[in-house]
């Protein structure tokens, strides 16, 4: 079975390495950039993907780059406490949370790819927007995905909810247990934190976010470069006992500007012998650090279904699920808490109980979890997606008609 991945980028690599170890042998990644370097700032890996990645024998590399999250806390802009709650193993998962530099973790699947699929598994400087002559085109291509714009012409670009945000990375000290991972807000703006390397010194990925005035450039692109200074200004008084959040800005060598942008859900992701996967599939708001995760668990799900001849049940599984995820990330999924005590105490407040009770703000982070698919007991007690191929599976996708066009140059982005 030929299987042809247009990106090769998280979920394109992910996917790679899923299809090889389900026991799919000819299997290509196609990137359109002529050299995959380590680009981008922090990404999370939530306790579900960190098992997929395990399962992929993965574990030992991954924790070699990344930082064990401790725990997960809200605070209201002043920095007063709103909601905390270890992650990881320290939260009952058998596997733990990291953070760690995107670039570095494409570029560590991007070895794992080239060793276990040989060198020219991934071919850089090549373009695909529609199917050719492979048994299945994976479309991995990113929020500007060309193999979804065939599948559903006429989107245009990605809504955007108004907000822009702005990331960076700077050496600082560490704060709070060292390795957690904080969010403040008060509502309207909001500043987020956590360390990507320790040891000697800590490195801080930060995102500042807040409304813009005006139109928003160059929807989608992570790498528009930001003046710290101009962010500063935003966030001048915003120095909490644990964190000078203006100073961890100013000492940024570099930062980036993105306006917050999504897709809408999709009707369908499977057309013939085409699905879509990741950003390309569903593309959502960076709320609870699942984006990254989500596509990983989209690979997993999708080679486990192609090694049982069935890949409709792939998106009959996945879709539904991310779907749920863009909506509630639309509603703040669990950074609705910041929310909620900003508008119930907008001058601050002194005991959160009185604010949003422990029972509301429990239920709020247990929720988000059910819906993104890590909450601690389902999760440890899943069934294993890791397959033995026994036989030469075939696709069996619902009838359809084909989208028109073959090979065509476009844009393929990881």
């Amino acid at each position: 079975m030929r299987i042809v991945i247009a990106g090769a980028g998280i979920g394109g690599l992910a996917a790679a390495l899923s299809l090889h170890a389900a026991g799919f042998e000819d299997v290509t990644v196609h990137e359109a950039v002529p050299e995959i370097r380590p680009l981008g700032v922090g990404v999370n890996l939530l306790p579900h993907a960190v098992r997929e990645l395990t399962e992929l024998g993965l574990a030992d590399r991954l924790a070699a780059i990344g930082v064990a999250t401790a725990e997960l806390a809200y605070f209201n802009r002043y920095g007063t406490p709103i909601w905390s709650e270890p992650r990881g193993l320290a939260a009952g998962y058998a596997w733990p949370q990291y953070s760690v530099h995107r670039g570095r973790l494409q570029l560590l699947l991007l070895e794992a790819v080239t060793e276990r699929l040989g060198p020219h598994a991934v071919r850089t400087g090549s373009r695909i927007t529609g199917p050719g002559d492979e048994d299945l085109l994976i479309g991995a291509d990113g929020i500007h995905s060309a193999v979804r714009a065939r599948l559903h012409p006429g989107e245009g670009p990605p809504p955007w909810n108004g907000l822009v945000l702005w990331r960076g990375t700077t050496y600082g000290e560490p704060f709070l247990t060292g390795r957690s991972m904080i969010m403040a807000g008060d509502g309207t703006q909001k500043f987020v934190a956590y360390p990507i390397e320790t040891g000697g010194r800590t490195l801080i990925n930060w995102i500042a976010e807040r409304p813009l005035d005006g139109e928003a450039p160059d929807r989608g692109n992570w790498n528009r470069p930001a003046d710290p200074a101009e962010i500063v200004r935003h966030f001048a008084d915003w120095r909490f006992d644990w964190l000078d959040v203006p100073g961890v800005i100013a000492g940024a060598g570099a930062a980036y500007e993105y306006p917050m942008v999504d897709r809408d859900p999709l009707p369908r992701w499977t057309f013939g012998n085409v699905t879509l996967l990741g950003d390309a599939a569903h593309a959502m708001y960076p709320i609870g650090s699942n984006g990254a995760s989500q596509a990983i668990i989209d690979a997993r799900v999708l080679a486990h279904s192609l090694a049982r001849g069935d890949l409709a049940s792939y998106e009959e599984q996945r879709r539904p699920a991310a779907t749920a995820l863009q909506l509630s990330n639309r509603r703040m999924g669990p950074e609705v808490v910041m929310k909620l005590a900003h508008e119930r105490a907008p001058g601050g407040f002194d005991d959160i109980e009185e604010i949003v009770p422990y029972a509301e703000r429990a239920e709020i982070a247990a929720s988000y979890k059910r819906t993104a698919g890590f909450d601690p007991a389902s999760l440890n007690e899943r069934p294993s997606w890791s397959v033995t191929r026994r036989f030469s599976p075939r696709p069996s996708p619902r009838p359809s008609p084909r989208p028109s066009g073959a090979h065509r140059p476009g844009a393929s982005s990881g």
